[in-house]
């Protein structure tokens, strides 16, 4: 998502004048919230809507009042939050926000404590990273909606008339789509600008994105092992991908499903969020509208795995997922906290997970079930990492310099003096 500095600088300081006009002393008891009504903010799709459904039937239960969902697009979600966030008239009651952004809003007041509610939502029960990054000096403001996290899709077909096996280590990862790979199919299909999925590579030599020094958060692209990490992406992008240097998040189904009188698939492997698993499969036209197809999965054909690690294990990927938010500017708090009750529940957290959605509470990831995608899931989830905490990064995510720098990295320019320039821009904003 890229977005004017300028644009995100000036709403950032508007939020910050929140930081003198949080609530404070007694918190609001949810059971105050009598005849309140309020407004939730759901970023994308993802949330289904017999869950949607839930949430307004069990909020009119419990309070008498209405609980409106409004759908916000990813696309221009920051630049929306940054406007209504600080606005008590416009402002939502409650909001999903990307875990990347937490820090950023968190550290300006944007969001109340609800430290008091931490224990009864699920505590120590709850994703830890996702905690960490919506906390500030020990002070819980965002915690998790659910996660998701990604892994491999591959084509056993191709992998069987290859004649190569499932790797079992990231080098290995790399010689079997090299030996997949020809001029018509990507052995593994990765966008040149792909960095969410890209820094994997980072993590799993052992890199960062960036680390805190003292009180100063600084870029660390040019770090030995995330150096080495860059080039062993480049390399699997240069020799196996056929994906467009100038694609950054797409839809890699696309490329690996069995299309309606194609010859071929164009891609024999692809890393996506796990959700992506209903959206892989045979095409064929939707007998409801055949304008439209529909993917029918077939085990015959595609299988999963976990992204694995240098040296074997599990790489750590890029958990995908939301935290959840009470604005500091609502008038509605105790109708607000009320929601929050209703989400932690037991009965929403399954919710969550009979719908492919990693529950935010440890105690009920086994919703999700035990098929191979559930597996997958929660493996490559269990080893997962989350962008720096830094209170600048969704200023680094929409500043669109991580696209420039990965597109350049895997248009084969030299990876040591690139992660060094990019290193001083990402630098410039980190700290907020």
């Amino acid at each position: 998502m890229k977005r004017k500095i300028g644009a995100l600088a000036a709403a950032t300081a508007a939020l910050v004048v929140l930081a003198g006009c949080a609530p404070s002393g007694d918190k609001p008891n949810p059971d105050d919230a009598k005849g309140q009504d309020i407004t939730f903010w759901l970023m994308g799709g993802d949330t289904p809507d017999a869950l949607r459904d839930y949430l307004k039937t069990e909020y009119k239960k419990a309070t008498g009042g209405t609980l409106t969902i409004e759908e916000q697009g990813w696309g221009d979600a920051l630049a929306k939050l940054q406007t209504a966030l600080p606005d008590a008239d416009n402002t939502p009651d409650v909001t999903e926000i990307g875990n990347t952004w937490s820090p950023t809003f968190t550290t300006v007041g944007a969001f109340s404590d609800v430290s008091d509610l931490y224990g009864e939502l699920g505590g120590d029960k709850l994703l830890k990273s996702f905690v960490d990054v919506g906390a500030v000096d020990g002070k819980n403001y965002a915690l998790p909606y659910y996660f998701g996290s990604r892994y491999v899709f591959y084509r056993k077909d191709l992998y069987s008339a290859a004649g190569v096996e499932v790797p079992t280590t990231l080098p290995q990862l790399t010689e079997v789509a090299q030996k997949l790979h020809t001029d018509s199919l990507s052995g593994f299909y990765i966008g040149g600008e792909d960095w969410r999925n890209g820094i994997s590579w980072i993590f799993a030599h052992g890199g960062d994105l960036a680390k805190k020094d003292g009180d100063t958060w600084k870029s660390t692209l040019s770090d030995a092992k995330s150096v080495e990490g860059l080039k062993a992406l480049q390399e699997l992008y240069t020799s196996a991908s056929n994906a467009p240097v100038t694609e950054a998040d797409s839809t890699p189904w696309v490329n690996i499903n069995t299309q309606p009188n194609a010859a071929a698939p164009e891609s024999a492997t692809i890393i996506a969020p796990g959700w992506a698993h209903w959206s892989i499969g045979d095409l064929a036209p939707d007998p409801k509208d055949d304008t439209k197809t529909v993917a029918t999965w077939n085990d015959d054909v595609f299988g999963v795995y976990v992204l694995p690690g240098v040296d074997g294990g599990v790489a750590p990927v890029f958990a995908g997922g939301s935290n959840i938010a009470i604005s500091a500017a609502s008038k509605n708090q105790a109708g607000a906290r009320k929601l929050l009750k209703i989400i932690f529940s037991p009965e929403y957290q399954k919710m969550l997970g009979e719908n492919g959605l990693g529950p935010a509470n440890s105690d009920y990831v086994s919703s999700l079930g035990d098929d191979q995608f559930a597996k997958a899931l929660i493996e490559s989830a269990l080893g997962s990492k989350l962008t720096p905490a830094a209170p600048g990064w969704a200023a680094v995510e929409g500043s669109g310099l991580l696209e420039e720098f990965f597109g350049k990295v895997n248009a084969g320019g030299d990876v040591e003096s690139l992660a060094a320039e990019y290193d001083k821009k990402i630098d410039a904003l980190l700290n907020g």
